[in-house]
């Protein structure tokens, strides 16, 4: 038989545990880091990301070329690098949300 201080350990225990599962549940599989982006929303200062990769140097973007991701607008050099980029943002969006 569990005493009265038992019994509200217990209780306290439980609560701790499903209000845990509550927030993790509700938390997204996986965090999408906060982009550093221009007043105006731009990425990366309008630099095309994918050519970090493809080039192994910056290169403005031009904003015609452009494609929205993570609440930000990025730039590209190429239409081949915007649609790269768009394929697959995580692998050539920036580490730490460019920062």
């Amino acid at each position: 038989m569990l005493n009265v201080s038992d019994r509200s350990h217990l209780t306290l225990t439980l609560s701790l545990i499903v209000l845990t599962w509550i927030i993790l549940s509700h938390a997204p599989a996986m965090a999408v880091e906060e982009i550093n982006k221009t007043y105006f929303g731009v990425a990366i200062n309008g630099y095309d990301t994918v050519a970090y990769f493809t080039e192994d140097r910056a290169i403005k973007g031009n904003q015609n070329i452009s494609h929205i991701w993570n609440d930000a607008k990025w730039y590209f050099a190429s239409e081949q690098n915007r649609d790269l980029f768009a394929a697959d943002p995580e692998k050539y969006a920036p580490q730490y949300g460019g920062h």
